[in-house]
């Protein structure tokens, strides 16, 4: 895990979700040097307990901040004061049924979200005298691509066809991502990453959905015939991608990350349903049971496929574990974790975060106050350590 350049603070954006919970927990882990601050804004995917602890554990490391991408007063004001080395964004809408609802949620997050986060990374890196050290990487899908043929794979060459709300509002982003480069010079990495799984999944996604509908037996929907492909990725192999594309990778540049597993999604089903009633010790085939074929989903993408030569060749980096054993982990990992699994579903979690934070936080939903009345923005350090510290005490009295 050692790169050639190393890099101090970094501003993580969408670390209470999915991929940037694991990655920041990972990083902490992998890089001792590194200090995270995290800005999430805490939308129904981010579950602000997977880190909870951190402020505590971690307190020089580790900073939470419960605000939104699109605030460009608190985007100026977190720049000015931790002048960021570094800025990884994954805070996204990510769920393309979601986005087929109700897809201006994916634009004013997916597009305008990370403009705002660009145009306030541009303006902290000129006044900082444009250091070459600096870096601004984006994560991304590989659904920007469309939809694939029976064979063939998606390089870092293929041309853009989204076919979704969602995948349209990250290419639009990719392609504001490299425009930032190309007309402002910005250092940006892009990388468009294959299906990610692992442990704390929102449990929309497919594999945790199964996962817990096998447990509660309830049924097992599939999109049409369930021969739809995928390559699968364990999230802590793409973290490990993320630390190579930020230390190693060239400026300007795209990088697909994929796991190296194409399987169609009944497959994936199917195994799920074996390994759980393995697990539970029920009769084998009792989870197959439950599958039911629904509705196929309005323009869904056949097969997708990552050609990761380019992370090979330049970064020298392939996927490590093996899908099987990793796969086996995520299904023991959600058994383990029922907790967690029903503070989600009861939406406890979210009871949690308004304790913590409501009144307090900038709420993207409404228009902003006036600078004189405004809203505080806290975390969870400032909170445990009565706000001691300089930061969060001039944190806590900002005025939006």
């Amino acid at each position: 895990m050692k790169d050639s350049k190393i890099f101090s603070k970094l501003l993580v954006t969408g670390g209470a979700g999915f991929i940037g919970s694991n990655f920041i927990m990972k990083a902490l882990e992998w890089r001792p040097e590194w200090k995270i601050v995290n800005l999430d804004a805490l939308t129904y995917a981010g579950n602000p307990m997977t880190l909870g602890d951190y402020s505590r554990k971690k307190p020089h490391r580790y900073k939470f901040v419960n605000g939104d991408i699109r605030d460009a007063d608190l985007l100026e004001w977190l720049f000015r004061r931790e002048k960021f080395d570094h800025v990884i964004h994954f805070a996204a809408e990510s769920h393309v049924d979601r986005s087929i609802d109700g897809p201006q949620a994916f634009i004013d997050t997916n597009v305008n979200g990370t403009c705002a986060l660009l145009e306030a990374s541009r303006v902290a890196w000129e006044r900082g005298g444009r250091d070459e050290k600096f870096r601004f990487l984006h994560v991304s899908t590989d659904e920007v691509y469309g939809s694939l043929g029976p064979t063939g794979a998606f390089t870092e060459e293929t041309p853009y066809d989204p076919s979704s709300p969602y995948s349209a509002s990250k290419a639009a982003s990719d392609h504001f991502v490299k425009a930032y480069h190309r007309t402002y010079g910005l250092p940006v990495l892009v990388t468009n990453c294959s299906n990610n799984f692992g442990p704390y999944q929102f449990p929309e996604k497919l594999i945790p959905l199964m996962i817990l509908n096998i447990v509660e037996q309830d049924i097992l929907p599939v999109y049409g015939d369930g021969k739809n492909v995928r390559d699968w990725l364990y999230v802590v192999d793409h973290c490990e991608a993320l630390c190579r594309v930020l230390g190693e990778g060239r400026p300007g540049e795209s990088y697909n990350i994929g796991g190296g597993t194409e399987m169609s999604n009944i497959d994936i089903v199917t195994l799920i349903c074996d390994m759980v009633d393995d697990r539970l010790g029920r009769p084998k085939g009792t989870g197959r049971k439950l599958i039911r074929y629904v509705e196929d989903r309005l323009g869904h993408d056949r097969r997708y496929a990552i050609d990761p030569t380019k992370m090979t060749d330049e970064l020298n980096w392939t996927a490590g574990t093996r899908f099987s054993w990793a796969l086996k982990e995520t299904v023991e990992w959600y058994l383990s974790n029922m907790d967690w699994v029903k503070a989600i579903k009861s939406g406890q979690y979210r009871k949690w975060s308004d304790t913590r934070y409501s009144g307090r936080c900038f709420k993207p939903e409404k228009k902003r106050a006036p600078r004189n009345t405004g809203v505080e923005v806290l975390s969870h350090e400032e909170e445990d350590r009565g706000g001691s510290d300089k930061f969060w005490d001039e944190l806590s009295k900002r005025r939006l």
